[in-house]
C-alpha cells in the first residue's frame, strides 16, 4: 500500500495494492496490521454506507469530543471530492484543508483523524462511498461547518448543490464556540 502524507498532521491519502486480470481485480480495503504500520492505529467500530446523485454535497461534519471520529473513507463507485478540515484548537494548519478525488477508478482512500471536519460533493452521476468510524454515531455530539464558510474558501467542483437542511443552517468556523471543537494534541 502505498501512504501519501499531506501538509495536514494525521491526514493521510492511500493507495492501496490492486491485483487486475482478465477478469477484474482484487484489493484489501482494510488490514488491521497494515494499517497500523502506516499510521492508522485505532479501532474501527462502525461502517457507513451513503449513495448519492450528482452535485449533492455532504458536510462538513464532525462529532464534539469526547465522540470525535477518526474515518476511513471510499468509493465503490462513481466518483466524489472530499475534504478534511483541520479543527483542532491550537493546531498550527487549523482551518486548513486538503480536497481529493476519491474514485472507483483510483480506488483511493482518505483517512481523516480526530479532529477534522469532514464532506465530500458527487461529481460523478451517482457514488457509492463507505467509510469506517472509530466511535460510534453519537446524535448528541453531531457538529458542523457550513460547505460554503468564507474564511475556508473550499473550492467545490460544480454548483447547484443538493444539501440536506441541516448542513445548509451550520455556522461558520470562526462562529464555533472553541469549547466545541477539539484540542490539538502533539
Amino acid at each position: 500500500m502505498k501512504v501519501i502524507a499531506t501538509e495536514l498532521r494525521g491526514l493521510l491519502i492511500l493507495e492501496p495494492r490492486v491485483f487486475a486480470d482478465n477478469r477484474g481485480f482484487f484489493m484489501q480495503t482494510y488490514q488491521q496490521e497494515q494499517y497500523a504500520q502506516a499510521g492508522i492505529d485505532c479501532f474501527f467500530v462502525q461502517d457507513n454506507l451513503s449513495v448519492s446523485s450528482r452535485h449533492t454535497l455532504r458536510g462538513l461534519h464532525y462529532q464534539q469530543e469526547p465522540h470525535g471520529q477518526a474515518k476511513l473513507v471510499q468509493v465503490l463507485e462513481g466518483a466524489v471530492y472530499d475534504v478534511a478540515v483541520d479543527i483542532r484548537v491550537g493546531s498550527p494548519t487549523f482551518g486548513k484543508w486538503l480536497g481529493v478525488e476519491l474514485s472507483a477508478e483510483n480506488r483511493r482512500q482518505l483517512f481523516i483523524p480526530v479532529g477534522f471536519a469532514h464532506g465530500f460533493v458527487v461529481t460523478s452521476q451517482r457514488a457509492i462511498f463507505v467509510y469506517k468510524c472509530s466511535t460510534y454515531y453519537a446524535p448528541t455530539a453531531e457538529d458542523g461547518i457550513i460547505f460554503s464558510d468564507p474564511d475556508l474558501a473550499i473550492s467545490w467542483p460544480g454548483h447547484d448543490f443538493e444539501l440536506s437542511d441541516k448542513d445548509k443552517r451550520y455556522p461558520c468556523l470562526k462562529d464555533i464556540p472553541t469549547e466545541r471543537l477539539p484540542q490539538y494534541e502533539e
